[in-house]
């Protein structure tokens, strides 16, 4: 509620904005539709994002990435937020193979929109950074395997960004439960006890069968709240403890006391310069030096938000 002036001027421009393209079909699932968040101005390739919205697996949807969406666009990167099938409506696996096919789609089209091709980045927040870690994952296993035929390559992806997300379920599953999304509930969305190792990214990784695959996958780089009740940031911290461990390059950014929703919802509607947004520009922009003339004269984002209702929402936020 206290963020709701906020919501709305996002969601004035997400349906009214001529820069947003949604529910472009992507495969033939009824979730398989994405949005395009695109610059204002196409002086040249731009690069992308393929984000993946979280959601408790049950909840996401493509619009929420919205204010990532506009954030990004204003400093000249394409965004593509995927959208998914929920559960009931689907699980992980599912889930998984909806995100693989918005990446692929977003890999092998993404030049008819301005998107250059060569600077694409994966991104996830929450349960949507678990989803993404898990179909980058297993798309390098395939692509280590003997011939087996893919849509897309790991070498397309040149950094995942993982927001708020957990990669070990097996340590999650008892804070899951604590916090009201229940053992039967999380079983049945993961496919039962006998896929979790399967879905645990960090787990994954430190297996030396798939040693080669490890070997493929881009630089890693995990962003986390250090207040965050929805998952704590520890679940980043062991990920890319496990990824150091076996020779994978991997990355850490903690924010001092933010919660779930703070470095993806109330920081960025609090306008002026966000600390997350310019900590992954520091990625995409690196190496070229007209876009980082630009970010560094860039103005300041407008307030959407009076301070006192976001630090209210801060005090009252359950996440």
């Amino acid at each position: 509620m206290l963020l709701l002036p906020g919501f709305f001027q996002v969601g004035y421009y997400y349906f009214r904005s001529s820069q947003v393209r949604r529910s472009i079909v992507y495969g033939d699932q009824p979730r398989n539709r994405l949005d395009l968040y695109l610059p204002a101005n196409s002086d040249g390739p731009k690069p992308v994002v393929a984000f993946i919205t979280g959601g408790a697996w049950i909840i996401g949807y493509k619009a929420w990435g919205s204010l990532l969406g506009q954030q990004l666009a204003e400093r000249d990167v394409i965004v593509a937020c995927i959208d998914y099938r929920n559960f009931p409506q689907g699980t992980i696996s599912d889930m998984v193979k909806d995100a693989s096919e918005g990446i692929s789609f977003v890999c092998n089209h993404i030049a008819e929109y301005g998107g250059d091709p060569n600077r694409i980045y994966l991104m996830g927040q929450s349960a949507g950074a678990h989803i993404a870690a898990c179909a980058l994952v297993e798309q390098a296993i395939k692509e280590s395997g003997e011939g087996e035929k893919t849509s897309w390559s790991v070498s397309q992806i040149k950094a995942y960004f993982g927001l708020s997300g957990g990669y070990n379920l097996f340590s999650l599953i008892d804070h899951f439960h604590g916090r009201g999304l229940y053992r039967s509930i999380f079983l049945s969305i993961m496919e039962g006890d006998q896929s979790l190792r399967r879905f645990s990214p960090e787990v994954l990784v430190q297996d030396p069968s798939i040693r080669n695959a490890v070997l493929l996958l881009p630089l890693i780089v995990l962003f986390h709240g250090t207040g965050d009740y929805s998952i704590p940031s520890d679940a980043s911290k062991t990920f890319v403890d496990a990824l150091r461990r076996v020779g994978a390059p991997a990355e850490l950014f903690l924010y001092e006391g933010k919660t779930h929703t703070d470095v993806f919802l109330q920081d960025p509607m609090r306008g002026g310069k966000d600390e997350l947004l310019e900590d992954i520009l520091s990625y995409i922009h690196a190496g070229d030096t007209s876009a980082l003339a630009k970010d560094a004269v860039a103005p300041p984002r407008r307030r959407l938000v009076p301070e006192f209702m976001l630090k209210l929402a801060h005090k009252v936020s359950p996440f």
